[in-house]
């Protein structure tokens, strides 16, 4: 398996298929533009064009097969970095488009504001165990929506579990915040934006040289992603997409988000929704969660999913995931799951859920948004997740779960 195979090995088929999957195509096609419309409808025109921008960042996922898990696990376990440089290269295109635009305070006239949270100890627990939980369950955030959207049955176990263990960390949240905690800090408050931007992008290049300096050590050369079986358009619209160019891409639509939102992408908060309303529907006094205190989420949770911009945003991206899978011919569910697998799925879901609440975010709304937005807790989060996924990766063979690695290469 190549370093740019960042979902889990086990979510997804080989990367590409023999043919377009037309039913699932149409199907997918049509459930996006009913869906806009729908919502468009209802709700306002804005709320619609962020659907379709989710379905948007769907496609982009699963074309670039761009995730968190597989890219730190691979990097851990066998020192490849290509996901790894990846990112950073997502991160520092999003912080040139973001800095400028958050130290003014608006873009075309609206205000924009970006992702930043306290960082204490809450976020520091919550984020090591958010680790932890991409290992077992077999993807982070985004790519737990993507590869379900693209036909993993295993992750609709790690998806469940992870609204649930949203829903738990939504009910203790207040105990975890009153443990000590710096205040929120914007690097772009503190330093000023051009400062900030420059800091920020030379840690980005330090991290990613440090990744090329241990994986040239590992195997004697940058590990070869290998050439791609399409070109041109048919490359474009059905796969597989270079990995810097879904990271491009993601950048350029989580500022899009920012733009039509006034914030940047997040995901995690929609799963605290869903649980919550699904814990109301059975019986649990969710209401009187201090979490649910505020006007504002008691709207939320009183309202409509499709009020809720995450919500909306996060359905897009499963179907435009499951568009691109079917484009690439590689929509195919298979039901048969192990049992140690699902367990794993079971007890990464609930920490993914549990750790993304504690942490005010996941590797979208605190690590990439945050980073982006000039957080210090975006920072923090990215130290004490890398330490989980260490452990994580440890845990996975427990679980008969795939640690993969490159046999010894040779070369310059």
């Amino acid at each position: 398996m190549s370093g740019s195979a960042i979902a889990s090995a086990s979510a997804l088929p080989a990367r590409t298929g023999s043919g377009i999957n037309t039913q699932a195509s149409l199907a997918a096609g049509a459930a996006i533009l009913a869906g806009a419309a729908l919502i468009g409808t209802v709700v306002n025109p804005r709320q619609a064009i962020l659907y379709v921008l989710g379905a948007a960042l769907g496609l982009v996922l699963y074309h670039a097969a761009f995730g968190f898990t597989s890219a730190w696990r691979v990097f851990i376990a066998d020192r490849r970095g290509e996901g790894l440089r990846a990112q950073m290269v997502m991160l520092a295109v999003a912080s040139i488009l973001f800095f400028p635009v958050l130290a003014s305070g608006s873009l075309f006239g609206q205000p924009v504001s970006g992702l930043v949270s306290p960082a204490g100890i809450s976020v520091v627990f919550g984020a090591f165990i958010f680790g932890i939980g991409m290992q077992l369950g077999g993807g982070c955030a985004s790519g737990t929506l993507y590869t379900v959207g693209g036909g993993s049955t295993r992750m609709l176990i790690t998806l469940a579990a992870f609204i649930a263990g949203s829903a738990i960390g939504a009910a203790h949240l207040h105990w975890w915040s009153a443990l000590p905690s710096l205040p929120k800090v914007s690097i772009i408050e503190l330093w000023g934006p051009w400062t900030a931007l420059a800091v920020q992008l030379a840690v980005f290049a330090a991290i990613a040289a440090f990744t090329i300096v241990l994986e040239r050590r590992r195997h004697g050369r940058l590990v070869d992603a290998g050439a791609s079986p399409r070109e041109g358009l048919a490359r474009f619209l059905r796969g597989p997409w270079p990995l810097v160019a879904g990271a491009v891409a993601l950048a350029l639509l989580n500022f899009a988000t920012l733009a039509l939102a006034g914030r940047p992408w997040g995901i995690t908060s929609a799963f605290a929704l869903w649980g919550s309303k699904i814990a109301a529907g059975i019986g649990f006094d969710v209401a009187s969660w201090p979490y649910w205190s505020s006007p504002a989420r008691q709207a939320e949770l009183n309202g409509s999913i499709l009020n809720d911009i995450t919500s909306v945003m996060d359905i897009g991206i499963v179907l435009g995931a499951l568009l691109a899978a079917a484009l690439a011919g590689r929509f195919a569910p298979v039901w048969r799951i192990p049992l140690r697998s699902a367990i794993a799925a079971i007890v990464g879901g609930l920490l993914l859920g549990y750790g993304a609440r504690l942490a005010y975010g996941c590797n979208i709304g605190a690590y990439f948004s945050g980073i982006a937005s000039g957080s210090l807790h975006g920072w923090i989060w990215l130290v004490a997740a890398f330490f989980g996924n260490v452990l994580g990766t440890k845990l996975r063979p427990l679980f008969a779960l795939e640690v993969e690695r490159t046999p010894k290469l040779t070369g310059c």
